[in-house]
């Protein structure tokens, strides 16, 4: 990555974080991939959460609350993504009690078997956001980069998923991503590594000390 893209792209992030006091893992992924997103989410972000409108302070926080435990994510994108979860269950709490049979091996040959695949490893990625599945999102996105998805389109899709799905799993999803590209499980491109090795993005705990 070019040092003069670099700074650009830490000064993006530093407007943020002076902003918020703090910073999370999509903010790096749409700073880098998508900085007129990245503006307009952080507008819409101030318009919602920090402006002061007609609520107080403490009615505004209680109605987030509200909304951040009360919504359900009922978001029926693909059907097999949906039925995932079967095999996210078998992998969980019976892998020794089916093995040899691999629930990561027989979700992804299904998903393969389906087509156009470049758009159904999309479609899959938002709709695992959507419910939540994160252990599906990493099958998901490993097998995207292993059939040669473009970054771009996977980080395309997660947007997509954060206002269906809530913007904490969107969240969420950003740092599912980061994990796999700073433990090596993808093969990350040098603008994706270099969102991996940003510092700062791990939120209030890593303000606070409470993690790394």
């Amino acid at each position: 990555m070019e040092s003069t893209d670099l700074a650009a792209l830490e000064s993006r992030l530093a407007a943020v974080r002076e902003k918020r006091g703090y910073l999370l893992p999509h903010h790096g992924l749409l700073a880098l991939a998508f900085p007129d997103l990245l503006a307009g989410y952080d507008a819409a972000y101030t318009a919602v959460a920090l402006t002061d409108r007609v609520l107080s302070h403490h009615d505004r926080e209680f109605v987030w609350l509200a909304v951040l435990a009360g919504i359900s994510a009922a978001f029926a994108a693909a059907a097999w993504a949906i039925g995932g979860a079967a095999h996210d269950f078998a992998a969980r709490d019976w892998a020794r009690q089916v093995s040899p049979w691999d629930p990561r091996a027989a979700y992804l040959a299904g998903a393969r078997a389906l087509a156009p695949l470049r758009l159904v490893h999309l479609a899959q990625c938002a709709t695992h956001v959507c419910r939540a599945r994160w252990r599906l999102l990493e099958w998901q996105i490993e097998a995207a980069y292993a059939d040669a998805v473009p970054e771009d389109d996977i980080a395309e899709a997660l947007t997509i998923a954060m206002f269906p799905g809530s913007i904490p799993r969107f969240v969420e999803a950003c740092g599912v991503w980061l994990r796999l590209i700073k433990e090596g499980r993808v093969p990350a491109s040098d603008r994706y590594r270099a969102w991996s090795r940003l510092a700062g993005q791990g939120g209030f705990d890593e303000v606070a000390g409470l993690s790394p």
